[in-house]
């Protein structure tokens, strides 16, 4: 590790970070500017240097195999300027951490609350990001027990009635739940939103009249960010619906096949949808535990 005029720098705080922003390790540059990690397992990395005096560093993403002894690229250091220190980070970087405690936002600290963001200006997800939120928020254990309780009423009620009743019948009630749940969380929310650069989340508004926070809830079943930050037609959720309903053909009974089934997945996943913003636009916050900061202005 050098400065720009050659000199090894000792003393720099050095972390090794894993490609999607968590940390695995720290040390401190040897006297000769050296640093070295080992026992390292195999993946992405990155590492990133601060010393006093200099500019933040981050290096680029590298890949580690089994066995492999891999050598960082001369790390040069600039002096940082007097008046001013910024870090920067990679946006996956922060989008990660972002993520991370969204994943602990819950209503009454039981329901999952995962895709509601409290922070206006939060980074946007990389694709694999978009499908690690879909697979933690659909196989939560809450959203488990609900394929199990609405199985049931359907067992109650007769419908789809050609699946039969006993064991049997309520088996094939929970199998079609459980698929149905899961076709439509990853087609809405990591499918279609990686292939059109879509955000799948929605975003508190909190403040205003309560005619433009209910505005705001509505209109967001229908207009989501796209990946850059522009407003677009929520394109990933129509597809999705529909989508979801196309493949609920393949194991719903025969007499209740058809086109019906497909737009009617839609059109009962677009209310949801609807209700579920508004519940998050005059609820959430209030019920929800472990919420960050609201940093709209």
């Amino acid at each position: 590790m050098l400065d720009v005029s050659g000199a090894t720098v000792s003393g720099a705080e050095v972390n090794l970070l894993h490609g999607d922003g968590r940390q695995s390790r720290t040390m401190v540059s040897e006297a000769n500017g050296e640093f070295t990690f080992t026992k390292i397992s195999a993946g992405s990395y990155l590492v990133t240097v601060t010393a006093r005096g200099f500019a933040p560093f981050t290096s680029s993403e590298f890949a580690v195999a089994v066995m492999q002894a891999y050598e960082v690229p001369e790390v040069s250091l600039t002096v940082a300027t007097a008046s001013m220190e910024v870090t920067v980070r990679p946006i996956d970087m922060i989008a990660a951490e972002q993520i991370r405690a969204e994943e602990k936002q819950r209503l009454a600290g039981f329901f999952p609350n995962f895709y509601t963001s409290y922070v206006f200006d939060a980074a946007p997800l990389s694709a694999k990001q978009k499908f690690s939120l879909a697979t933690r928020g659909t196989f939560d254990p809450v959203a488990m027990l609900g394929v199990s309780l609405a199985a049931g009423i359907e067992q109650a009620t007769n419908a789809h009635s050609g699946y039969g009743q006993g064991a049997a019948g309520y088996s094939k009630r929970l199998a079609a739940r459980f698929a149905d749940g899961r076709s439509s969380d990853f087609l809405t929310h990591a499918v279609f939103p990686a292939l059109l650069h879509q955000d799948p989340r929605y975003y508190y508004q909190g403040s205003g009249s309560i005619k433009s926070r209910f505005v705001h809830a509505v209109t967001s079943a229908f207009v989501t960010r796209s990946d850059s930050g522009h407003a677009v037609p929520n394109t990933s959720y129509f597809l999705g619906d529909l989508s979801a309903g196309a493949l609920a053909n393949l194991y719903y009974p025969k007499a209740d096949r058809g086109s019906r089934l497909v737009f009617t997945n839609a059109a009962v996943g677009l209310a949801g949808r609807i209700g579920t913003n508004l519940i998050r636009e005059f609820l959430s916050k209030s019920l929800s535990t472990n919420l960050p900061g609201d940093r709209k202005h």
